[in-house]
């Protein structure tokens, strides 16, 4: 089942995908929001479509999670962009703010104060039932579903201070998640997925989930040693070797340029890319 969230003449709504169209979540559940939904135990959506999918703007699929974590450096091979083998005993972690990320189709903005805006290309956990200490051998029971994230980064600004990348990924707009959640029952196992970023139709990045350093149910289980995770937080795996800063020179996005993100079995996330209004 494809989850969304969306927006329609002015009013903001959820539901599920059937075909070309969209079930309102609110009248086949009861529940306001996705996130609602997800707080009250999920559950098959299903009714007669009530909106062409064509017909609306896609928000991203948690308008407001409690918390959007995100996992840097976790693709194996990708410790060559940084050239250090060493292998990791725990993930790197940092966090976003839920007005720094768009839905599908919606433009990334380049903020006025860089030219350096980049494309991270991610899968993205969507927690279910939450809980604190969650064992790695039950750490999948607590995924709601996936989807993708484009972790857009502001390259110089993440470099303003010694151990903060908080920065240079918090730009408001500079990155985007969906288009919608595809729920867990869809899959039977989650380190095969494979990952391909496209920048105007050019492979950027592609990568394969078996590539992990820290699987899903380590990081789910790491997480919660810290965090009480909750239905609706957000859970970004980390983005595979390629992005734009480790290009020689560097091949920073530019407006007019349109990136997709696209995992087999979840979708394409796709954005155009703006400059933002003075």
């Amino acid at each position: 089942m494809k989850l969304v969230s969306y927006s329609l003449n002015g009013r903001n709504a959820w539901g599920a995908v059937v075909d070309d169209g969209i079930v309102d979540g609110s009248s086949a559940t009861g529940a306001v929001t996705l996130l609602d939904h997800l707080r009250a135990g999920g559950g098959p959506v299903s009714g007669e479509k009530d909106v062409a999918l064509s017909d609306v703007q896609l928000l991203p699929p948690i308008v407001q999670p409690e918390k959007i974590i995100c996992i840097g450096v976790n693709y194996a091979n990708r410790s060559q962009e940084y050239e250090d083998a060493t292998e990791a005993s725990y993930p790197s972690v940092f966090m976003r703010t839920a007005d720094s990320l768009v839905g599908h189709d919606a433009p990334l903005l380049r903020p006025p104060e860089s030219v350096q805006l980049d494309y991270e290309g991610e899968i993205v956990i969507v927690v279910g039932e939450g809980g604190r200490r969650i064992p790695a051998a039950s750490a999948e029971a607590h995924i709601a579903g996936l989807t993708i994230m484009n972790e857009g980064t502001i390259r110089d600004w993440v470099r303003h201070a010694k151990f903060n990348v908080t920065q240079g990924k918090n730009f408001g707009s500079s990155g985007a998640i969906g288009p919608w959640i595809v729920t867990a029952d869809e899959f039977d196992r989650y380190d095969d997925f494979t990952l391909t970023t496209r920048v105007n139709g050019e492979v950027r990045q592609h990568d394969t989930t078996a590539n992990l350093t820290f699987s899903f149910a380590r990081l789910i289980s790491y997480l919660s040693t810290f965090f009480t995770l909750r239905p609706g937080d957000v859970i970004a795996t980390g983005t595979p070797l390629g992005a734009g800063a480790r290009h020689d020179p560097p091949r920073w996005l530019v407006p007019g340029d349109v990136v997709e993100v696209e995992v087999p079995g979840i979708g394409t996330l796709r954005n155009p890319v703006e400059d933002e209004a003075a």
